[in-house]
């Protein structure tokens, strides 16, 4: 198998998953490329839900955030339909809510099982789920929305964080009487009276429409006139070419390469304007399928072009997950997994609890001091463990490159079995000096085999402490 095909296929499930172990890697190249793509699009299956709650009653209708979050970190790790979760995570940064004001783990769950359903079918559907979903309605107010009493918050982020964004190519997108027109659209769309919390528990909210409430009057949204309801915004709103191109650059500066932050894209250009072309066609070719523009995405040129690889700083769920299945940890229910499942909060990414409705800032603006220290003592902590069954696949595959390895061999073989990791050439020597202060490494007897293992678990702590370790 041609190194060649399994670095493709590693940067595939790196941006349509949370990475793999090299033996899931070798075994869906040996599978062929497109067929692995295929594969993603079409889940089947997934995690049994009948075992999980039998392990932990918790899961079965889960009212606290954290059982909620620690569910998701599991189904991150273990659904063996990756880009759903993957997906799910997209549409969690970009459609945000957060349990810091809708206080419900149970409505945050319900609202990423919707992305993770639903996330690959149609945007025009994907969009009438949110502007229904309970837990959106009263976090953006549209619950406080009424037609005698307007509030525009849920009508101005649809439109500018949600679908068409504030411009492109120096135009803007909306005006301040659109985002009016919007939020009268939706008067009346609003969540049915749900039980007290106290004394007996929160119960579940249901959307419910209220005609008496609803602004049923003729409206310009657009520059088109009717008596518009939500519905007929949404319809609006998808057949615009700055939703073409809002999602186009939200999925490249997702599964590419990062982009500048959202807020600049009106008077910034896209990094690959061809590559955005490509997916606005695919979204109206298809009738507004993300499902299309994904496969058009992973199918093209410029996302196996070797210069998109490792261009995106990961994600702090990401980082935690992709190391949890590279090393193959938390495979099955066992505890340990809720402590696991906070990491990416410490790292700057409070899963189901954005910061704000923006959302949280990609790229670069991960790593600070702080967030920096916690990536590598996580990363460290897992690659350096050779007790665990992941590590010692890997220190065993090294093993079998030869029964004597030079330092560079060695270190080519590291940075190989962890990613393939790329670096740069002053990072490599460095890693070469380091492997060469203790020479050649074999494994012809124990206490040889003991050493290799050794070294290779501090080598492997070494490229968690790389710059290069934080990009995918």
């Amino acid at each position: 198998m041609a190194d060649q095909d399994i670095a493709l296929v590693a940067h595939l499930m790196r941006r349509a998953g949370f990475g793999a172990s090299r033996d899931e890697i070798e075994a869906k190249a040996a599978q062929g490329y497109d067929n692995v793509v295929q594969e993603l699009l079409n889940p089947k299956g997934g995690v049994d839900d009948d075992i999980l709650m039998r392990y932990n009653p918790a899961y079965y209708e889960p009212g606290a955030i954290e059982v909620n979050t620690q569910l998701w970190v599991y189904k991150m790790i273990n659904n063996p339909n990756q880009l759903q979760e993957k997906v799910a995570l997209f549409w969690h940064m970009i459609f945000c809510a957060g349990h810091s004001k809708i206080d419900s783990g149970q409505e945050m769950g319900i609202m990423v099982n919707m992305f993770r359903e639903h996330g690959m079918g149609s945007f025009r559907d994907l969009l009438v789920r949110l502007s229904t979903n309970p837990g959106m309605m009263y976090y953006l107010d549209n619950t406080e929305s009424h037609k005698a009493n307007l509030n525009e918050n849920y009508g101005r982020e649809l439109l500018e964080l949600f679908s068409l964004g504030v411009g492109m190519d120096e135009a803007f997108n909306y005006s301040e009487d659109d985002v009016k027109v919007c939020a009268r659209a939706f008067t009346g769309w609003n969540v049915a009276p749900s039980y007290p919390p106290f004394p007996h528990g929160r119960s579940p909210w249901v959307f419910r429409f209220d005609p008496a409430d609803h602004d049923d009057s003729e409206k310009t949204f657009l520059g088109e006139t009717g008596p518009w309801n939500g519905d007929d915004i949404i319809d609006i709103i998808c057949k615009q070419p700055g939703t073409a191109r809002f999602l186009a650059r939200h999925m490249y500066n997702f599964f590419v390469a990062d982009e500048p932050q959202i807020p600049a894209w009106r008077l910034t250009p896209p990094r690959d304007i061809e590559a955005i072309k490509i997916l606005e066609q695919a979204y109206f070719d298809s009738n507004y399928s993300i499902k299309a523009m994904l496969e058009a995405m992973f199918t093209s040129d410029f996302f196996k072009d070797e210069s998109v690889r490792y261009q995106k700083v990961k994600n702090p769920a990401e980082m935690v997950v992709s190391l949890l299945r590279m090393v193959g940890e938390h495979k099955e229910i066992k505890p340990g997994l809720f402590e696991l499942s906070q990491e990416p909060k410490y790292m700057g990414q409070d899963l189901m609890n954005p910061p704000t409705v923006e959302g949280w800032h990609t790229g670069r603006e991960w790593i600070d001091s702080g967030t920096l220290v916690e990536r590598i003592n996580f990363a460290a902590e897992l690659l350096g463990n050779t007790e665990l069954e992941g590590v010692q696949g890997l220190v065993s595959r090294l093993m079998a490159r030869g029964d004597s390895l030079t330092p560079e061999q060695f270190v080519d073989g590291c940075l190989d079995m962890t990613g393939p990791v790329q670096v740069t050439s002053d990072t490599h020597a460095q890693l070469v000096a380091h492997a060469s202060q203790e020479g050649d490494l074999s494994h012809g007897s124990d206490d040889e085999r003991a050493t290799f293992t050794r070294r290779t678990g501090e080598m492997f702590q070494m490229i968690a402490a790389t710059a290069e370790f934080q990009f995918e």
